[in-house]
């Protein structure tokens, strides 16, 4: 169940980061960006309490978010994505997982 909420929070957040670029072209999304981080950042809190790390919480919250904006950014929004931008997903990502490994020793 707490890794749901997790799941939650980081579509929350992305819907929020999303909105905040629709909303340089069209203030009306700063509605979205204000329920987006709010709702996000109240899953993020209940996954907490749901006994969810913080480092490791806060860690795939983060590497995820990277991770969908630069795919949306470049989908939605014709963005580039470079092999260097790459490597640096890649690299949030692994550090990720190597916090995830740690927590479990």
């Amino acid at each position: 169940m707490a890794y749901l909420l997790l799941a939650g929070a980081i579509l929350f957040e992305v819907a929020g980061t999303v909105s905040l670029r629709l909303a340089v072209d069209r203030r009306r999304w700063y509605a979205g960006v204000a329920v987006g981080y709010l709702a996000a950042f109240g899953l993020l809190t209940l996954t907490l309490d749901a006994g969810v790390p913080l480092g490791v919480a806060y860690g795939i919250w983060t590497a995820a978010g990277v991770a969908l904006t630069a795919v949306i950014g470049v989908i939605a929004f014709k963005e580039r994505f470079t092999w260097l931008m790459g490597i640096g997903v890649a690299l949030v990502v692994g550090g990720v997982l190597l916090i995830e490994l740690g927590t479990a020793h």
